[in-house]
């Protein structure tokens, strides 16, 4: 159930950026009108927060695999600091 899920999250992910992107090259043109324009912004800011979101949620399930001193294997969840 959580695979059907996550790649249902992927593909949500993947539209709204596909549809943040068009908005972007509309806006960038310039052939808008002002009514066009402004709800073309709100629209992708509403795009940005759910791809944030979702980003977010993703990174919070990335996790590191870790050897301890004794030669095991362990999972833990990946730092900020790990990143870099």
């Amino acid at each position: 159930m959580a695979g059907q899920q996550d790649a249902t999250s992927i593909a949500d992910f993947e539209k709204s950026l596909d549809e943040l992107e068009t908005l972007v090259r509309n806006l960038e043109q310039g052939e808008l009108s002002l009514e066009q324009s402004l709800s073309a912004f709100e629209r992708g800011v509403k795009l940005t927060r759910a791809c944030q979101q979702t980003l977010k949620s993703a990174e919070q399930r990335v996790e590191q695999l870790v050897q301890n001193g004794d030669g095991t294997l362990e999972a833990r969840p990946l730092s900020p600091d790990d990143a870099s």
